[in-house]
């Protein structure tokens, strides 16, 4: 038996990895009992039912809904290179075509997988100079907030943009060709924008590492 102590929502955050390393699990069942604050989970060897009791919800788990082994092998084959063939997926994680097409487009309709781009380089189209521009507004509210992120979709030298903690607003990532087009953007861009209170630019000499994908 292993007790552990969890707030009502917070057990999302735990039981997702316990079933993903559990074998031999093939049905799981939420029971609601009189408890005190802890959740108490008994693992049957005759059933092979995990019953999780918890004072306040009842939790209907589905094995299908989560992800196993091979569906993060995909997602992470897919972010060192997403233009593989169905084929060489399927070779890269040990599997047939089909099914591995299937749990593709599965992921694709589930939201793990966003989109597919192409990573193009920057020094060779000439917008070598990368600025990360803090951003700090007169005031802040819904209307204004809205209206700032609508601007800054509009420009496209911002190439991300973070709305963030602390003594600024903003974080935006910022590519121009050098110094005067970044000059230009500030000051005829971001310049125009009525709720701007203050920037912060800092300027990158060299990019240490730079990984587009998720550790998973």
């Amino acid at each position: 038996m292993f007790i552990f102590t969890v707030q009502r929502y917070d057990v999302w955050k735990y039981y997702p990895n316990f079933l993903r390393n559990s074998e031999n699990i093939p049905k799981f069942a939420a029971e609601k009992e009189n408890l005190s604050d802890s959740g108490a989970l008994n693992a049957s060897k005759q059933n092979n039912i995990l019953k999780f009791n918890f004072q306040y919800s009842i939790f209907n788990i589905k094995m299908a809904e989560l992800l196993d082994e091979t569906d993060l092998q995909i997602l992470k084959t897919l972010q060192k290179n997403a233009k593989l063939t169905t084929k060489e997926l399927a070779d890269a994680v040990h599997l047939t075509p089909t099914p591995v097409f299937e749990r593709q487009k599965r992921l694709e309709k589930k939201g793990y997988i966003k989109k597919y781009v192409a990573i193009l380089d920057p020094e060779k189209l000439d917008q070598g100079l990368l600025v990360f521009c803090k951003v700090k507004l007169k005031q802040i509210n819904h209307e204004i907030a809205d209206a700032f992120v609508r601007r800054i979709h509009r420009i496209p030298e911002v190439t991300e943009c973070y709305n963030t903690s602390g003594a600024y607003d903003y974080l935006l990532k910022v590519r121009a060709r050098d110094m005067k087009q970044y000059q230009e953007f500030v000051l005829n861009k971001l310049g125009e924008i009525e709720s701007l209170a203050s920037i912060e630019s800092t300027f990158v000499m060299s990019e240490v590492k730079q990984n587009y994908g998720i550790n998973i």
